[in-house]
């Protein structure tokens, strides 16, 4: 996996932000899905989310690390997905998601040093601007980009999410440790 740094940051700085990384925060729209919102027939709404990011998810916690999402959105979906991933803090329907990672960091004991947050649009720069290690997926907008320390070679709801994961586990030492269970 070759790896794209931004904000002048190399890749030493990367992994050294990366080894302090306690809890993931996800945006959902364009960050855990590819941003497409299906809506049926009835007003019904549909989202895809990647098998990938969820696998990574769940070795992120088989890792003993915590997960939150922070959406602007409202959804049924999300909390589905939320629950059969294991992902123990959900906050939605937050426009603005400054007061949501306040009580998060709150309620975990968490400084912004420990946290990873992963987003794509104008919404998620002021908490990655607060975060210990900030990521972009690839298609996000420029000025999310610029506002990231790292961005991610895969595109949102494409394996983005696990990519990040990946690569804090790596810094940790505990990402070869994940894969030998999957050797034995």
């Amino acid at each position: 996996m070759e790896m794209e740094f931004d904000n002048n940051l190399g890749e030493e700085d990367i992994l050294l932000r990366a080894e302090n990384i306690k809890m993931i925060v996800m945006d959902v729209d364009g960050t855990l899905t590819d941003g497409k919102i299906f809506v049926g027939n009835e007003g019904e709404l549909m989202k895809a989310f990647d098998v990938k990011d969820g696998q990574g998810i769940v070795l992120w916690h088989k890792s003993g690390k915590q997960s939150a999402i922070i959406t602007g959105r409202s959804s049924q979906i999300t909390d589905l997905r939320a629950k059969a991933l294991g992902i123990q803090h959900v906050y939605q329907g937050r426009s603005d998601k400054r007061s949501a990672y306040e009580e998060l960091k709150k309620k975990t004991g968490l400084d912004d040093d420990d946290i990873c947050y992963i987003g794509d649009d104008l919404p998620d720069i002021p908490l990655m601007l607060r975060a210990g290690l900030a990521v972009a997926v690839a298609d996000a907008t420029e000025e999310t980009r610029m506002a990231a320390h790292y961005v991610t070679e895969s595109p949102g709801g494409m394996g983005a999410v696990r990519e990040a994961i990946e690569l804090i586990l790596t810094a940790q030492g505990l990402w070869e440790e994940r894969l030998a269970e999957f050797y034995k």
